[in-house]
């Protein structure tokens, strides 16, 4: 199969729907790109202390951009990805967790419909951007109007068997479970056509290359690119940087999970090489977090440890260079920060639980955040620059910890039960963070 071939014609499609824009206008209006990997929490990176993973790429960015200490998403997928695309929290979205789950929206609700939603790929294409998607979309939506509805003019994604054309079957590679392939021979779709892959075929190599090839066709108009990775998802196959054999492709062991991190890394570092070939570096900016705390180490529990996820951001013609940074960020805070990169309106008649940290990245004085928030089902996490509360929910009080000036758990002492003048007025003040943040009924 001609991979690249079917590649530069999705990303070439998108061009003739977006208006041209000016050269002075693109001067001042950055590209965007932002990448979401899955099942990973910051502790995975080398660049946040892990000292088994190799990820040069990520760690380069980290050095040369701004690493955030501390960024929350939720501990899930699915609430995340409603979170990271419309700027609100789950008390505005309407999505605590997966639908059927506890805490979750009815499964065909309009409450867990995307399509319903004002994304960051709305706001971005109404102000001239050329929007692609690409990798996982684990979001409502049916072909032909799949993931196009949410804003996106172009996309490239793993499909799943629910998301493939009518009467197109997979006839490629399965997961140990019976699903498609996302990784080795994947069940692929562009642009609401199905993609004949070989067994060679690497569906994280194919989005990538899906990427790459949008961003170098419109490198005269400024471009929007959210690739929302599969690495490093489980089943935790080989990559083609350690794969030994057909058979070794789908062989599912834990032990993978460093070449899949690796190979995550490395893929980052492919992005970063096409924009300095296509001359587009200097203004580009590209951020790097994740969507839940690492699979069977964090990921579903309502805790830091399942909330907490890596944020770099890095453009050399934009973002400043600084030290580890302390401030507070959670995912929320992406879409208000892209509008504000792109010199874009916000979204009208609804709320945005996020705020900007466009003038941080510029190195200019802000006044930031006192506390970030996450969530899942019938439970939520707080944390303040000192404080942190997990678990909470009704009927169930959180665990609340004094962190000190620490950022990666450790350290942490629980003061639940103190009541000494400044725990109590932690607790006070955490209340009133989320007086306005009503669960769901379970």
């Amino acid at each position: 199969m001609k991979r690249r071939v079917f590649l530069k014609l999705a990303g070439l499609a998108a061009t003739s729907l977006v208006a041209p824009v000016r050269a002075a206008e693109k001067a001042c209006r950055p590209n965007l790109v932002v990448i979401l990997a899955d099942d990973l929490g910051a502790k995975e990176l080398s660049c946040y202390g892990n000292a088994d993973h190799r990820t040069p790429n990520l760690d380069r960015l980290a050095g040369t951009g701004i690493r955030f200490q501390t960024c929350y998403a939720t501990p899930l997928c699915h609430p995340t990805r409603f979170e990271i695309m419309t700027g609100q929290y789950a008390h505005h979205n309407g999505v605590y967790q997966f639908p059927g789950r506890r805490g979750g929206p009815v499964a065909g609700s309009p409450e867990d419909d995307i399509a319903r939603k004002v994304t960051f790929a709305h706001v971005l294409k109404r102000a001239g951007y050329a929007t692609a998607h690409a990798g996982k979309w684990q979001l409502t939506g049916a072909v032909p109007t799949l993931v196009h509805e949410c804003g996106f003019d172009t996309y490239c994604m793993w499909a799943y068997k629910h998301n493939l054309p009518r009467g197109v079957k997979h006839t490629g590679g399965r997961e140990n479970d019976g699903k498609p392939s996302r990784y080795w021979h994947p069940c692929t779709i562009s642009d609401g056509k199905y993609i004949q892959t070989a067994p060679a075929d690497y569906g994280p190599d194919i989005f990538t290359d899906f990427l790459i090839d949008f961003m170098t066709a419109h490198k005269d108009t400024p471009f929007f690119a959210y690739y929302a990775m599969p690495l490093t998802h489980a089943p935790f196959y080989s990559t083609p940087d350690t794969t030994t054999s057909d058979d070794d492709k789908f062989q599912d062991r834990r032990t993978n999970f460093k070449a899949n991190v690796e190979y995550m890394d490395k893929l980052v570092g492919r992005i970063v090489a096409a924009l300095e070939r296509a001359g587009l570096r200097e203004n580009t900016v590209l951020f790097f977090t994740g969507d839940n705390g690492t699979g069977g180490q964090g990921k579903g529990r309502p805790t830091e440890l399942g909330a907490r996820v890596p944020l770099i951001v890095n453009g050399p013609g934009i973002v400043k260079t600084a030290a580890p940074c302390d401030e507070l960020i959670d995912l929320s805070d992406i879409l208000p920060t892209l509008v504000d990169l792109a010199g874009a309106a916000m979204p009208d008649n609804r709320p945005i639980d996020g705020r900007s940290f466009a003038p941080l990245l510029r190195g200019e004085k802000q006044e930031t955040r006192e506390w970030i928030y996450s969530y899942l089902g019938d439970r939520q996490i707080v944390r303040t620059k000192r404080w942190l509360l997990e678990e909470n929910g009704p009927g169930h009080p959180g665990r609340l910890y004094d962190c000190g000036d620490s950022r990666d758990g450790t350290g942490y002492k629980d003061v639940t039960d103190a009541t000494t003048p400044e725990v109590l007025k932690a607790k006070e003040e955490i209340a009133r963070i989320l007086a306005d943040k009503p669960l769901p009924k379970v």
